[in-house]
């Protein structure tokens, strides 16, 4: 059971590194040791698969695979399987405070193909065993990734062979033998993704932090999953999807949110017992501490678009699971912590699934300031059994919040918070989720940082320019984990030091 303490919210692609994007290696160890030193019990990521166009975490081709950008090229280095120099041969773009996607697709799988004709012999015995015990979603994400290669990178329903299109049992095994050294580069990969996970997670464990992941609702439609198991998704006899997901418009977006996601044949997964879930949260649970339930709603009710519309207008509400389904994943992993992203549009009966869960859910203190209404997320009405956070990685900064916000709620939130000019904006919030009731108090690695909207890590509704933020190195340093600590010790979110007890 979580007991009360605080995190912070950073995804790994944000870590300093010379190689244009963040890694598994020294700077999320020293990153890791932050937590520590400021009496944080957890980190929380984004998703970890790998990203297709976009760029977003939470589109990935497998729900499985670890992402290949990720893989740390110095420890690489270290173990033999790159020569010194080799990853400074490539431009990884100018902006260490941007990570530029264009950049590494052009070099981070040429040099892991070095990786893999140096290791791939070397490493036999404990690639085979990794094989072995990954092959239920290995082989056919390893072979989904040969094929999309052989036919330029376009998407699998694309693909101008029907019969692998379609999955054919007789076509997957004509692939498999004619793309074998193809397939056998990318279960290296995960091979290698998986090895420096596994061993920073145990160091993480070793230092008490533990470690948050999101679980996506949806999967992407060009994704070893859906390619792979159509018959759990609403896809018609050529598998191209009926309806697919999104949100109705609101107050943010007029047309709403055109997600374009494959929709679950709920009936098909519950007549299997639920094995699909079960199978990707035993996944999950390999590579996390702690569970998010990413667009929690979506489980009693979700929004259904008709396939090929431009904007979300037209979908409708249909019935989701609902506790046939949590009820399994709790039960089943009953031991696995979870939290429920119930944000958005909330029903009564959205609220009762919630409730019936005994989840705890969320509350943004950026959507709590509304000078003539009395919002949930208010500090003061945040219950024992939430999750407290400024915002998350879909809203903006703080700072970049107040640039934006109208001046009758700001004077509200500052006259509620008592918001000084020696503290400021960003650490009087922090100060205010800290001292909730929430069990667990979350804020993003930006707002420690005081950064301006600029370090958004992304704006729902829009394609471009999303999920670039890197932060600064030695940004998190000794004085501000200092003063991070002095906060969670006074709220009672770690326990007191000897010098203040």
């Amino acid at each position: 059971m979580l007991e009360r303490s605080s995190g912070v919210l950073m995804a790994m692609s944000s870590l300093p590194s010379p190689y244009g994007i963040g890694t598994m290696g020294d700077e999320a160890l020293k990153f890791i040791d932050f937590l520590a030193a400021s009496g944080q019990k957890y980190w929380q990521l984004l998703p970890l698969g790998p990203t297709s166009y976009g760029d977003s975490p939470y589109s990935s081709f497998s729900s499985f695979a670890g992402n290949p950008y990720l893989i740390d090229l110095t420890l690489l280095v270290r173990e033999g399987l790159l020569k010194e120099g080799e990853p400074e041969e490539f431009d990884w773009g100018d902006n260490p405070l941007e990570a530029d996607y264009g950049k590494l697709f052009e070099g981070r799988l040429t040099l892991l193909m070095k990786a893999y004709i140096r290791g791939r012999e070397k490493l036999a015995g404990e690639l085979q065993a990794f094989r072995r015990e990954n092959e239920r979603w290995l082989s056919n994400y390893a072979l989904y990734m040969a094929v999309k290669v052989y036919f330029g990178m376009v998407s699998w329903t694309e693909w101008p062979d029907e019969d692998i299109r379609m999955h054919r049992d007789f076509a997957v095994r004509a692939y498999t033998e004619k793309l074998k050294d193809e397939i056998d580069f990318y279960c290296f990969v995960q091979f290698l993704f998986y090895r420096q996970w596994k061993a920073l997670k145990a160091y993480a464990g070793e230092k008490g932090i533990g470690l948050i992941g999101d679980i996506p609702i949806y999967v992407a439609m060009d994704s070893a999953d859906v390619w792979s198991e159509p018959q759990f998704f609403q896809l018609d006899d050529r598998h191209m999807p009926k309806e697919v997901a999104g949100v109705p418009p609101d107050a943010f977006t007029e047309d709403g949110q055109l997600w374009g996601n494959p929709l679950y044949d709920w009936d098909r997964m519950k007549a299997d017992g639920y094995g699909w879930w079960i199978r990707r949260i035993e996944g999950a649970t390999l590579l996390y501490d702690v569970l998010r339930i990413d667009h929690f709603r979506g489980l009693d009710s979700y929004w259904a678009v008709p396939y090929g519309d431009t904007t979300a207008k037209n979908g409708r509400w249909r019935p989701g699971p609902g506790m046939s389904l949590v009820g399994v994943l709790t039960s089943w992993f009953h031991d696995t912590e979870f939290i429920a992203e119930d944000l958005g549009y909330l029903t009564p009966s959205v609220r009762q699934l919630l409730k019936d869960s005994g989840l705890p859910g969320m509350r943004v203190m950026e959507f709590a300031f509304d000078a003539h209404g009395e919002s949930d997320y208010l500090p003061h009405r945040c219950n024992e059994n939430s999750v407290c956070y400024l915002g998350t990685h879909d809203n903006d900064t703080v700072l970049g919040w107040l640039a934006t916000t109208g001046k009758e709620d700001r004077d509200f939130a500052r006259r509620y918070m008592h918001i000084t000019p020696g503290e400021g904006w960003c650490w009087g919030m922090i100060r205010s989720g800290m001292a909730t009731s929430s069990v667990l108090f979350v804020a993003q690695m930006q707002d420690l940082l005081e950064l301006e909207g600029v370090a958004r890590m992304n704006k729902p509704g829009t394609d471009c320019g999303n999920w670039r933020w890197r932060m600064k190195k030695g940004a998190a340093d000794k004085k501000l984990a200092e003063k991070l600590l002095l906060y969670t010790e006074t709220f009672r979110r770690t326990r007191p030091t000897e010098e203040t007890e």
